[in-house]
C-alpha cells in the first residue's frame, strides 16, 4: 500500500512534451548508430540497471518537480530515475544536434548518452526537461556505449547544484544513482582500459538546446527544419519576445547573446573553468551546460585548462573563456543566417556581447573588490596590476578574494609596514619561498592603494566585507574535494557526496567546522588524476 503511494507521486508529474510535439521525429526506430537527416530527435529507451541504488539527490530540485523527499527515497524513485520504469508521460528521445569541437566543425553529434524522458509543467507553471545521462546508446553515441561511470557522474550532480548555489546560470542535476553495472574506460585515453562502476545522473533544466542544435540543420541546408526549431525555441522559451519574425529572430539573437555573456562574467567571477566550450555544449539559454573536464582555478593562471585533450593549444583556458564565447556565438550567428538574410544585425547583436561583458565585467569585478561603484580612469589599472601579481607567484584566488575583504581599512592611514600589509593575505600563497623582497614591495604598493581606493569609498569595513563576501564564495568544488567523495562512493560510502552537496548550498556562508574545505589545496592533490588534469572521460 505505501509503494503504491509512493508511486502514485510521480505518476502525478505532469508531462506536456512539447518538444516532441511541435519537431519532427527519426522515422527510423532502430536504436543502430547512423546519420538521422531530416529530423529533430530519436525516440530511444533507456537500458535497464540491474541493481540501481542512490547514491545522492537534490532536495531543492525535487522540490521544482514537486517530489517529496519522501519521493526522493522510494524504490519507485531509483527504478524511474535509473531508466527502469516510465510513468505515465514519459516518451523517451535523444536529440540531433552537431557542432564544432576545438575550432573543428565535428558534424552530427548528438545525445551520445543522455536520453530525454519528456518536459514536466510543475505546479508554478514551469517547464522542466528531465534527462538521464549514462542510460544507455542511442543513434548519436557513434563507436560509444552511451553509459556513464561513477566519478564522472558524481562530479556532474556536485558541480552542477554547486553552481547554482553560487548564483551562476546552470543546468540542474536531481540525482546520481549507481546502474549496478561495470563499465569500461579509459580514464585518460592512454591504453589502460579498466571496469568502473556505472551510474545514471537525472538533470533538469528547462531546456537542454544548443547552439549545435542549430548548426545541424544549417550545414545540411534543411532550412525548413532550422525555422521549425527557431520558432519552437522562441514560443517556448522567449515567449516574451513575440510571434516568430525577422526582426523577432534579431532580438532573439540578442538575447542569447546577453546571456551569454552574463554567465562567462559568472564563471570568471568564481574561477571557473569550464573545459570543453564547444558550440555543442552551449546552451542557448545561457546556462552552463555538460560538466566534463571542469575545474576551479586554485593556482591562479589564466592559461590553465583541466582538459588533458586540451593541454597542447589551451584553447579552453581560464583566460580565453570570454573570447570563446564570442567565437562561438559567432558559429550561431552563422546558423540562424538563413533566418534573417543580413549580416550587420548579426554583427549589431555580437556587439551585444561585448557591451554586456564588459559591463557585467567591471561591475563583477568592483564586487569582489568592494566598491561602491567601479570607476574605470582609475580602478583599469588597479585591477590590471592585481591581475600580475596574482600570476607573479602561486596564489589561490578563492582565498586571496575572501581574505582581502578581511582587511582593516585603518592600515591606510597607520603608514604599515609590508607584513603587516601582506599577511591579511597570506592563507592564499602556496608556495612561501616564492615571496621574494621585490614582490612583497610590489604587493604592499598594490595593498596601499587598494586601501586608498576603498577609504574614498567611505564605506565601513563590515558593510564593504558584507559586500565582498556575498560575491567571492568561501567554499566551492575544488576537483580534490570532489575526488575525495568519489573515492568513498566508489567503496560504497556515500557519506562524502552527501557532505558536500550541504556543504555547497552554502558556499558564501562561514560555516563553523568546515574550514578544512575552504583551505588550499592539499600537496598530495597537486598531480594526483582527477585532481589536477582531468580527460573528457572524467
Amino acid at each position: 500500500m505505501n509503494s503504491q503511494l509512493k508511486l502514485s507521486q510521480l505518476d502525478r508529474l505532469s508531462f506536456d512534451n512539447r518538444f516532441v510535439r511541435e519537431l519532427p521525429a527519426d522515422p527510423e526506430t532502430d536504436n543502430s548508430r547512423r546519420q538521422v537527416i531530416g529530423a529533430g530527435y530519436s525516440r530511444v529507451l533507456p537500458v535497464k540497471a540491474p541493481q540501481p541504488q542512490m547514491v545522492a539527490y537534490s532536495r531543492e530540485v525535487a522540490e521544482l518537480l514537486d517530489l517529496t523527499p519522501e519521493d526522493c527515497e522510494s524504490d519507485d524513485f531509483l527504478q524511474v530515475f535509473s531508466g527502469n520504469r516510465l510513468v505515465p508521460g514519459m516518451y523517451p528521445y535523444a536529440t540531433c544536434y552537431g557542432g564544432h569541437q576545438f575550432g573543428y566543425w565535428a558534424g552530427q553529434l548528438g545525445d551520445g548518452r543522455a536520453i530525454n524522458l519528456g518536459e514536466i509543467i510543475n505546479s508554478r507553471g514551469q517547464r522542466w526537461a528531465l534527462q538521464l545521462k549514462g542510460a544507455g546508446p542511442t543513434p548519436y553515441s557513434r563507436m560509444a556505449d552511451g553509459l556513464a561511470v561513477l566519478r564522472s557522474s558524481i562530479r556532474e550532480f556536485l558541480c552542477s547544484e554547486a553552481m547554482f548555489h553560487l548564483g551562476v546560470p546552470t543546468t540542474r542535476a536531481l540525482s546520481v544513482i549507481l546502474t549496478g553495472d561495470e563499465v569500461i574506460r579509459d580514464m585518460f585515453y592512454n591504453g589502460n582500459p579498466k571496469p568502473e562502476p556505472g551510474a545514471v545522473v537525472c538533470r533538469v533544466a528547462p531546456s537542454f538546446t544548443r547552439f549545435g542544435s542549430f548548426q545541424i540543420f544549417t550545414a545540411r541546408r534543411d532550412i525548413e527544419l532550422l525555422k521549425k526549431l527557431a520558432d519552437y525555441t522562441i514560443r517556448t522559451d522567449f515567449p516574451y519576445l513575440g510571434e516568430p519574425s525577422k526582426e523577432v529572430y534579431i532580438s532573439w539573437f540578442e538575447e542569447v547573446c546577453r546571456r551569454t555573456a552574463e554567465m562567462i562574467v559568472h564563471w570568471q567571477r568564481v574561477g571557473f573553468v569550464h573545459g570543453v566550450m564547444n558550440t555543442d555544449n552551449m546552451s542557448i539559454l545561457g546556462l552552463t551546460i555538460d560538466y566534463g573536464p571542469y575545474g576551479w582555478l586554485e593556482n591562479y593562471d589564466p592559461n590553465w585548462t583541466p582538459n588533458t585533450t586540451d593541454a597542447a593549444e589551451h584553447r579552453y583556458r581560464y583566460g580565453n573563456q570570454p573570447q570563446i564565447a564570442f567565437w562561438n556565438l559567432g558559429q550561431l550567428a552563422n546558423a540562424i543566417y538563413p533566418l534573417i538574410g543580413e549580416i550587420e544585425p548579426l554583427q549589431k547583436a555580437m556587439n551585444v556581447y561585448a557591451e554586456t561583458f564588459e559591463q557585467s565585467w567591471q561591475s563583477m569585478m568592483g564586487g569582489k573588490l568592494g566598491f561602491k561603484v567601479y570607476e574605470p580612469a582609475t580602478d583599469d589599472e588597479l585591477i590590471t596590476e592585481l591581475a600580475t601579481l596574482l600570476q607573479l607567484v602561486e596564489t589561490d584566488m578563492t582565498i586571496f578574494y575572501r581574505h582581502l575583504a578581511k582587511l582593516d581599512i585603518r592600515l591606510a592611514s597607520d603608514n604599515a609596514g609590508e607584513e603587516n600589509l601582506i599577511a591579511a593575505v597570506n592563507a592564499a600563497y602556496y608556495v612561501p619561498e616564492q615571496l621574494t623582497d621585490e614582490y612583497k614591495t610590489r604587493m604592499a604598493s598594490w595593498l596601499r592603494r587598494y586601501l586608498k581606493r576603498i577609504q574614498a569609498d567611505a564605506m565601513p569595513d563590515e558593510i564593504r566585507q558584507r559586500k565582498m563576501n556575498a560575491v567571492n564564495p568561501k567554499y566551492v568544488l575544488r576537483n580534490y574535494m570532489a575526488q575525495l567523495a568519489i573515492d568513498k562512493a566508489e567503496q560504497g560510502d556515500f557519506s562524502v557526496v552527501n557532505d558536500l552537496l550541504e556543504l555547497l548550498r552554502h558556499p558564501y556562508e562561514e560555516q563553523p567546522g568546515k574550514e578544512e574545505f575552504a583551505a588550499k589545496r592539499p600537496d598530495w592533490a597537486r598531480q594526483r588524476a582527477g585532481c589536477s588534469m582531468l580527460s573528457c572521460s572524467s
